[in-house]
């Protein structure tokens, strides 16, 4: 059903905003975190929900207006929650940006700006985990979640196909193998300070 599958996309996207949280704590440290991975999170964060997640949950969203306002008007406005999350993202991905183009910025914003990213990102997955799709689940008939489904795949949602599931796997893989591999680095680069070597 579709909603496992939103489900599960979740699950990756929390998993990803955790290796952010570890990179953001280490930033506010002051020593300099991973930009590779920030970048890799903030390069997921632009195509995989954007284009394909989002657009799903806009989908049933439709169809639960349609079907039953009163229940869709209960849930609240999903797509200015969708743009939010966008506004966000551009405005965390600015910040970026302008670190790595040597731009003068105060840590604490950077910091700021970051947190709030992860923080409204939860918080937005879980109301809609809370109040979207259990409203969604009880007001839409078999038929209807039939209908959606076959919307879903006319689109062409690559991440209904196998391969495309692959390449999101792959990609999320890729994201968390280089937040492990900078997370063994630092820790390696503090054993030396500890014992007094250079690194």
């Amino acid at each position: 059903m579709i909603i496992d599958l939103l489900l599960r996309e979740h699950r990756n996207i929390d998993l990803l905003l955790a290796a952010l949280q570890r990179e953001l704590e280490i930033f506010e440290k002051g020593i300099r975190p991973d930009y590779e991975v920030i970048r890799a999170i903030i390069s997921y964060f632009e195509v995989y929900p954007e284009v394909y997640h989002h657009p799903q949950e806009d989908l049933i969203f439709s169809k639960l207006k349609a079907c039953d306002p009163d229940a869709a008007e209960i849930v609240g406005d999903l797509a200015v929650e969708h743009q939010e999350v966008v506004d966000r993202l551009h405005r965390f991905a600015r910040a970026i940006d302008a670190i790595l183009a040597d731009c003068e910025l105060f840590r604490q914003d950077v910091g700021s700006i970051i947190r709030d990213f992860i923080l409204r990102e939860r918080r937005h997955m879980m109301w809609e985990e809370r109040d979207f799709f259990p409203v969604a689940l009880k007001a839409l008939s078999a038929q209807e979640w039939t209908e959606i489904a076959s919307a879903v795949t006319d689109l062409g949602d690559p991440l209904f196909s196998e391969t495309a599931a692959a390449t999101s796997d792959a990609l999320r893989a890729h994201i968390l193998k280089l937040e492990q591999e900078a997370e063994a680095e630092r820790s390696s680069v503090a054993l030396f300070v500890h014992q007094g070597r250079p690194p």
